[in-house]
């Protein structure tokens, strides 16, 4: 069986940490009585190697291995800077 990479595209809503972001990742679900579609988001915690992300860029972010106890995805590319 082969294994699909996890990657997703969402925003960066903090920057703080040394080499380190936090991207909310957005979905639609749908909900199973009412058949609405509710938004869900996540917030990942993503290594960036060279400090390059800014609060607010939208960027690509993929699974990886463990870098630290919360710390599991790698900033891929940044899809759009914030203004």
């Amino acid at each position: 069986m082969i294994n699909k990479i996890r990657m997703f595209q969402g925003r960066v809503v903090s920057d703080r940490m040394n080499k380190t972001i936090v991207v909310l990742v957005e979905r639609k679900v749908e909900h199973q009585l009412y058949g609405k579609f509710v938004t869900k988001s996540t917030r990942y915690h993503t290594h960036d190697e060279m400090n390059t992300c800014r609060e607010g860029d939208t960027v690509k972010i993929t699974e990886t291995k463990p870098y630290s106890k919360t710390k599991k995805w790698c900033l891929v590319s940044v899809v759009k800077r914030a203004k």
